[in-house]
């Protein structure tokens, strides 16, 4: 690889995006799990939908509703709004993650996140995790209003590094994710966490990954 950039993906890459539930499922009850997917999937079509629709809400907000939505589906207590709020500002990385970070941190490349959360969002994730000291930017879609898999979005890392698309390589581990930043021209690289298929999206990453640590040995 010709990399002179690794850029994460956040959400479901880095930070696990059930962990707010899983830390409330005492209180929320056997469907858990099904409530935090639900929870994540309507937060990802609330974001596809205001792009398209040009009705920009930032991703806080679409949280909030994407929540509201799924606390209503599932009988959730509404007292517990807050609580998982909360929970989601300081989502916690999978396992591998900070060793990961701090290896590659030695290799002289540039690290940074680019993501949909609000600069806010990001900023708390990595300081709450103690990761801050690990990249060189935080890359917020509200610089550009707009978001992934936008080609604007996946524009911001190229300008600030002054290098081509194709000297950056971009973790994921949404498919969509993976083919909206290979079609703009990224090396992409698929986190396949959960032995998942691949979507039909006009690209195919070259390299997958079941987990972080796995990286190293392409990069």
């Amino acid at each position: 690889m010709n990399t002179k950039a690794l850029v994460f993906d956040a959400y479901g890459t880095l930070f696990d995006v059930n962990s707010a539930a899983e830390k409330c499922k005492e209180k929320i009850g056997d469907d858990w799990e099904n409530f935090a997917n639900l929870w994540r999937t309507t937060q990802l079509e609330y974001t596809w939908l205001r792009s398209l629709m040009k009705r920009h809400k930032d991703f806080w907000k679409i949280t909030e509703d994407s929540l509201e939505k799924s606390m209503s589906v599932y009988g959730v207590d509404k007292g517990m709004k807050n609580e998982l709020l909360n929970l989601y500002k300081v989502l916690s990385p999978y396992p591998e993650v900070k060793d990961v970070l701090q290896r590659l941190k030695k290799q002289n490349l540039k690290l940074a996140i680019l993501s949909n959360g609000t600069p806010t969002l990001l900023n708390e994730l990595v300081k709450s995790n103690n990761l801050n000291n690990l990249f060189d930017d935080l890359f917020s879609i509200e610089e550009v209003k707009v978001f992934k898999p936008d080609s604007r979005v996946y524009e911001m890392p190229v300008k600030k590094y002054n290098i081509k698309a194709n000297q950056i390589t971009f973790l994921s581990a949404n498919t969509w994710d993976v083919s909206g930043g290979g079609n703009f021209g990224y090396n992409s690289v698929w986190v396949n966490r959960n032995k998942s298929k691949f979507d039909l999206l006009d690209y195919k990453p070259k390299n997958e990954v079941s987990n972080l640590t796995q990286l190293l040995d392409i990069i």
